[in-house]
């Protein structure tokens, strides 16, 4: 099957005829729906829309005062608002902020004693974009956290969330295949009154999948402030990636630097399954952490936590933590007793300030070409910044993260061009050490994976009118993204069905330079980089 990109689109257009619906504080769920008579409630959105519908939310606040159920117990889960209905493939349910505005959904309102999720998400095909959640109570002490948006759905997308100030982790994905987080904010969240201690579980976000929910990916999302983890994939069972994102201060009482004894406090948890030998996978998962920022954690900026099998850190950078990398595995008969085995694959990694590394029992990590162990010197000279102003600053339009310098490489650094290639994109004739190449002045850059399970390829076509033919055959939807050499988008190009493709994508309205053709789906996320004339 060969079809141009245009063609693609408006035929997926042509076969649903889409509605938009409308939201407002002020509206009324009796009314129509219109930009002039807008419903009240989510839930009434909820109910008008189809597959392929958008629903626009007016700015303002949405409060919730109860649970869409009773509590079942004191320690049974309610939820004030659940996203039951699915879109379908290529014609996905777009819950969406109204362009300039921003809708607060406040859930502090709900008083019931027991254990609650602000906004549960079990469809599937669900987009929830620009939208504001925070106030989601803990209302006894027999629990652990509650959640601001819990998952069981799959094929969702995640994008331009900004949770903050709840008692539970920020986004919680708990079940589901091929769920995104775009660009997602996590912070400021303390579960005061968690059964096993103050701060123990309220992670930024929390990925705890089940064995077949592939393809979950999170990109370009910070997490600050958070009294557990920033980021926690402790009990998956399927591979996680996290992708140009962000943490900082994790284990700490929001708002100050009082660390919290029971708030774990690391930036990036890569896996684990605990003490008990029984929990462990045959196969145990390998997790991807790449170009990553994490910084100021209260203990490390990124951590193996006693996983059984090596993930893959690449491109990153830990900053005056403790330690910047961990590299604490289990025991080889499955336990966390006495002297554990060194785990991970580091690549092209900066350690600085703080402990660099902790862990290496017996110098066995896999850890060549890092900051660590090359013949470099890192001081604060080889930064344009160790001030991190800027890095939680507003967001570009796009969504992107604000353009900072902290960390970011200076001119005659020798951390520029001692990595080693290991499938990321890069300028130069070697890649940079770290998550900021040097050039760049935001921490999104080009998109890509370091795994493919599924060859692809640019066959012909570089030329700026051209067409660029991509072979790809793959059993799930892919999506299909154009990214400028900073990782901005230059347009999403579609979401392509199951089954081989031969596409052909028109690259004329690019400008000249170095783009990547971005890939990704279930069990699938891969870059091919092309450059315009």
């Amino acid at each position: 099957m060969r079809t141009n990109i245009p063609s693609l689109i408006l035929a997926a257009i042509g076969t649903v005829q889409a509605a938009t619906y409308y939201v407002s504080p002020k509206g009324s769920d009796n009314a129509a729906g219109t930009m002039a008579a807008p419903f009240a409630s989510f839930a009434r959105g909820q109910t008008a829309a189809q597959p392929g519908d958008t629903v626009y939310f007016r700015g303002g606040e949405y409060d919730y005062t109860a649970a869409t159920t009773a509590c079942p117990s004191q320690t049974g889960l309610v939820a004030g608002l659940e996203l039951t209905k699915s879109g379908t493939q290529g014609h996905m349910i777009h819950y969406m902020a109204y362009p300039g505005e921003t809708p607060l959904f406040n859930f502090v309102g709900i008083k019931q004693s027991c254990r609650i999720k602000g906004i549960w998400v079990s469809g599937n095909w669900i987009h929830l974009k620009g939208l504001e959640v925070t106030g989601v109570p803990q209302n006894n002490r027999l629990n652990h956290e509650s959640w601001a948006v819990w998952v069981t759905g799959s094929f969702n997308i995640f994008e331009l969330l900004n949770m903050h100030h709840n008692m539970g982790p920020g986004l919680f994905i708990q079940r589901g295949a091929g769920n995104l987080g775009l660009n997602c904010d996590s912070h400021h969240n303390r579960d005061s009154l968690t059964s096993n201690g103050d701060g123990q579980s309220a992670d930024g976000f929390g990925v705890h999948i089940s064995v077949g929910d592939t393809g979950n990916i999170l990109r370009g999302c910070r997490a600050w402030m958070n009294t557990d983890d920033g980021y926690d994939c402790i009990n998956a069972f399927e591979p996680v990636t996290w992708d140009h994102c962000i943490a900082a201060y994790s284990g700490y009482k929001p708002g100050t630097l009082i660390q919290l004894p029971d708030g774990n406090g690391n930036g990036f948890k890569a896996g684990g399954y605990g003490a008990d030998a029984t929990l462990l996978p045959a196969n145990a998962p390998k997790h991807i952490v790449k170009n990553c920022l994490a910084f100021n954690v209260k203990a490390a900026a990124f951590y193996a936590n006693h996983h059984p099998v090596s993930c893959y850190f690449y491109n990153n950078t830990g900053y005056n933590s403790n330690p910047d990398f961990d590299m604490l595995g289990l025991k080889a008969n499955g336990t966390t007793a006495g002297v554990a085995i060194t785990v991970g694959t580091y690549r092209n990694n900066i350690a600085y300030g703080g402990k660099l590394v902790s862990n290496n029992t017996y110098s066995a990590a896999d850890d060549a070409d890092n900051s660590w162990t090359l013949p470099v010197t890192v001081t604060n000279g080889d930064f344009l910044s160790v001030d991190t102003a800027g890095v939680f600053g507003p967001r570009k339009p796009d969504g992107s993260i604000p353009d900072f310098q902290f960390m970011h490489l200076v001119k005659g650094s020798d951390l520029i061009g001692a990595g080693v290639n290991v499938g990321l994109p890069f300028a130069g004739t070697k890649p940079d050490l770290g998550a900021f190449p040097y050039g760049t002045t935001t921490s999104i850059e080009a998109k890509a994976a370091a795994v493919a399970p599924q060859a692809w390829r640019i066959e012909s076509g570089l030329g700026g009118t051209a067409n660029l033919v991509t072979n790809l055959s793959w059993p799930a939807q892919l999506r299909i993204e154009i990214v400028d050499i900073a990782g901005r988008s230059d347009h999403v190009v579609c979401e392509v069905p199951a089954g081989p493709h031969s596409l052909a994508l028109r690259t004329g309205t690019l400008s000249a330079g170095v783009h990547f053709v971005h890939v990704d789906g279930p069990g699938f996320s891969e870059s091919e980089k092309i450059v315009l004339r």
